[in-house]
């Protein structure tokens, strides 16, 4: 298992370094003031012109669409960065040093994965109509599974119900912490909900593509992450009532939502956690530039022997969640996420659960300075924390991972 990044990926990496430093890094105060001025003038929800002006950088230097795989371009029928996982992983890593950089360069979730969904299981038309505006990034999109009503940590619990009405499909449920919905320029929901209540536990479920103008869809509120509402792209709770589409827009078939979800599931783990790496590594470097740089009880915090342990198993931390996340990736590319599904299930287990620890080290060197905005610790915090939910919580992927061990000790009567 050869962790040597390619030289397509060392070229990309280089790019991507130089457009931090030159352009992301620089604007991250511009960013937070327009977000700022957009609040004050009843704007909140508005597309940040800072991003937009960005995007247009990242694709005249062709960073653009960097996580569309090599077998999702392909069936999309559009050109990617041609990148396998264990490609892509780094580069994700890159980006995730700022929570907001993804989106300059069309690799924010929940686009990413949406986009895998369209180009894996869409029509030529659904491509058409979806994929290509979301890939040339005049579009967003916004995934519904999640349900208020239901403990949606197990999937098989959603209630919304998906029925067929001649040559249509009639949606009725409520849905929450929808990523994405309260941007303007979403125009596409990819909703999972239930076509067969009596079919096997597994196989009720489906996916259907409902553009977001549809009459029925109905944004209640946005939700807050810890104080957070991610304007513009928002974390929202969605009613779909009496929503009606064409029966053409459902995914692959009735019954096989599940199987999309886990073709669809694992690249977006591999690049949440390494986005996360990204982030820890981040607060790694602001710990230690602030404990270098302060003084308390005589000493620079950085010469307290709780600091050196800290930053130490910092170190350590990280390293080991990139090699397994990079392990991961590996045998996806190698194997399919059949094949890697314990892996992914411990990175979503290490990952995030790392960047919280080391997250939270990073802020207790700042002292007060690292419980407001002043730095990007308490946002990525927040960002971190959420992410030991989304994709599952830490509790289902760890039963899958000590199911998965004990099957390889049973004995048979």
């Amino acid at each position: 298992m050869d962790f040597d990044f390619s030289p397509k990926t060392k070229s990309l990496q280089a790019k991507l370094l130089a457009f931090m430093d030159e352009h992301i890094y620089p604007n991250e105060a511009a960013y937070w003031e327009e977000i700022q001025a957009n609040t004050q003038a009843a704007r909140r929800w508005t597309p940040l012109q800072t991003i937009e002006n960005l995007k247009r950088k990242a694709q005249a230097q062709g960073l653009w669409n960097l996580f569309l795989p090599t077998d999702s371009a392909k069936e999309a029928g559009f050109d990617g960065a041609g990148l396998s996982n264990q490609e892509y992983a780094p580069l994700a890593e890159i980006m995730g040093r700022v929570l907001w950089a993804p989106e300059v360069f069309n690799c924010s979730a929940p686009d990413t994965g949406n986009m895998e969904t369209i180009a894996r299981y869409g029509s030529a038309e659904h491509k058409q109509q979806w994929l290509r505006p979301l890939l040339e990034g005049r579009i967003r999109s916004a995934f519904a599974m999640t349900e208020p009503a239901v403990a949606s940590s197990d999937a098989t619990n959603i209630e919304t119900r998906i029925e067929r009405d001649g040559e249509h499909y009639v949606i009725n449920g409520r849905k929450w912490w929808i990523s994405g919905a309260g941007d303007p320029r979403c125009a596409i929901h990819i909703l999972m909900g239930k076509t067969d209540p009596d079919a096997a536990r597994h196989a009720q479920q489906s996916m259907i593509l409902v553009p977001a103008n549809t009459p029925g869809v109905k944004i209640l509120r946005p939700l807050n992450v810890m104080g957070y509402d991610d304007a513009p792209h928002g974390h929202m709770e969605v009613v779909y009532d009496k929503v009606r589409v064409p029966a053409s827009n459902l995914l692959l078939g009735e019954g096989r939502g599940f199987e999309i979800a886990q073709g669809r599931l694992g690249p977006g783990r591999i690049h949440h956690c390494m986005r996360l790496i990204g982030q820890a590594e981040r607060a790694l470097e602001l710990m230690c530039r602030r404990a270098s740089s302060r003084v308390a009880f005589g000493k620079t915090v950085a010469s307290q022997t709780v600091t050196q342990e800290r930053i130490a198993e910092a170190r350590c931390k990280i390293d080991m969640a990139r090699l397994l996340t990079l392990k991961a990736a590996w045998m996806m590319d190698h194997g399919g996420n059949k094949t890697a599904r314990n892996e992914i299930a411990m990175i979503k287990v290490v990952a995030p659960r790392m960047a919280c620890e080391v997250i939270d080290w990073a802020i207790q060197v700042h002292g007060g300075g690292g419980m407001c905005d002043d730095f990007p610790l308490a946002y990525a915090y927040a960002s971190a924390r959420t992410l030991r939910f989304a994709d599952g919580p830490d509790e289902v992927h760890r039963n899958a991972i000590a199911k998965a061990e004990l099957a390889r000790y049973a004995t048979t009567a």
